[in-house]
């Protein structure tokens, strides 16, 4: 035998950016435990943005990650902006150093600050690079890049109107390895949160830092959630609206449970019967693939009215019900106890929404950054 055939070869080394919120950080994750899941030998370090929420996720899931000092563009006239230049050039200057110091063969984009930088300096120095569009809406970042990298993994049909066509490759989004493809035991996860499992039961989540619509939402229905005791919710109201909402008579109500922040989403999502969310892309994606039938509520303040957009997708294929941010005070508790009393709605809202999840989301895409590695 000749030595090269002994030889063997090479770990990959990846280097994969984004962040900013749990919506790009937790599908970053996924996409690096799948590559290790495949090629155990792989390198993988992160590139984030210094101070985001990234820098702390990313080391507990067992990755090393260097910060950028980047941030977003802010839509009105303050010094954050006029120090904006500042930034990208130093993150543009920092990015070029990291890929020359570890010489990744793929850089992978899931989108967010820190994305925009190491992906244009990857691509100026010849390393080929992939990017994940979470929604059905591309980001400005994305689209700048689309004619540099060599593959554009989307979760959506019909995104060749903002991509080149020939670069797409519909894997759907990664959501945590915590849900896997089932979900505990919904007797269990009823009794978790001290609920009664032979009655319904409604998860309202308004993200990680809560959303002031939804809580408001949910102090405003009091009075029909009183008259209404066959309604148990889960009410997740985020640590900055905590204090508000404990003292709102919502709160005080026995068949709600109240919590900042729940840890544990698995026995959340198993417990409810319907959901009221954002339209996030992560969270969407835990919704097909689980099956849950929902009530999403788009928020108005987020970069090109992108979740509304997410939202109609799954509208349109009539996989969820969407209530807007500016009715959700008024309309909340009776849209939700209409889809509660409604059995073959839900239904149908559960079945469609699971013809949209990809389970296997996370091995596609790991699939397709290593063969740009090969």
């Amino acid at each position: 035998m000749t030595n090269q055939q002994h030889s063997t070869p090479k770990a990959p080394r990846i280097m994969i950016s984004g962040g900013g919120t749990g919506g790009h950080v937790f599908p970053a994750i996924a996409i690096a435990d799948a590559i290790r899941e495949q090629e155990p030998t792989a390198e993988i370090r992160f590139v984030g943005a210094e101070g985001k929420l990234e820098m702390e996720k990313v080391p507990q899931a067992g990755y090393p990650i260097d910060g950028l000092w980047i941030s977003g563009i802010q839509r009105s006239l303050t010094l954050r902006n006029m120090i904006f230049p500042l930034k990208l050039m130093s993150s543009l200057w920092k990015a070029a150093r990291l890929i020359q110091r570890y010489r990744p063969q793929v850089v992978v984009g899931v989108g967010g600050y820190a994305s925009g930088p190491l992906l244009e300096m990857a691509t100026r120095l010849g390393v080929p690079a992939l990017i994940q569009e979470q929604n059905s809406y591309a980001g400005l970042t994305n689209r700048l890049l689309a004619k540099r990298v060599q593959r554009i993994c989307v979760a959506y049909p019909g995104m060749e109107r903002y991509f080149p066509a020939n670069k797409l490759v519909e894997t759907g989004n990664p959501v945590r390895a915590a849900f896997g493809n089932t979900l505990p035991d919904r007797q269990l996860a009823a009794e978790h949160f001290q609920l009664d499992p032979q009655r319904k039961i409604a998860l309202v989540v308004g993200g990680s830092l809560g959303a002031r619509s939804l809580n408001e939402g949910m102090i405003a229905g009091a009075e029909q959630l009183k008259a209404d005791p066959g309604i148990q919710v889960i009410w997740q109201c985020g640590k900055l609206y905590h204090t508000v909402c404990q003292e709102s008579a919502t709160a005080q109500l026995p068949q709600v449970k109240l919590m900042p922040f729940i840890d544990r989403m698995d026995l959340a999502y198993a417990a409810a019967d319907v959901v009221i969310c954002r339209a996030g892309a992560l969270t969407i994606s835990e919704l097909c693939l689980l099956g849950k039938p929902a009530i999403l509520v788009p928020s108005p303040n987020v970069a090109e009215d992108h979740q509304t957009k997410n939202a109609q997708a799954l509208v349109n294929a009539q996989a969820a019900l969407m209530l807007t941010d500016s009715a959700v005070r008024t309309e909340l508790i009776p849209q939700l106890s209409q889809l509660l009393g409604d059995e073959t709605l839900r239904k149908q809202l559960a079945e469609q929404a699971r013809n949209l999840g990809k389970p296997e989301a996370a091995k596609t895409i790991a699939n397709e950054v290593l063969a740009l590695v090969k």
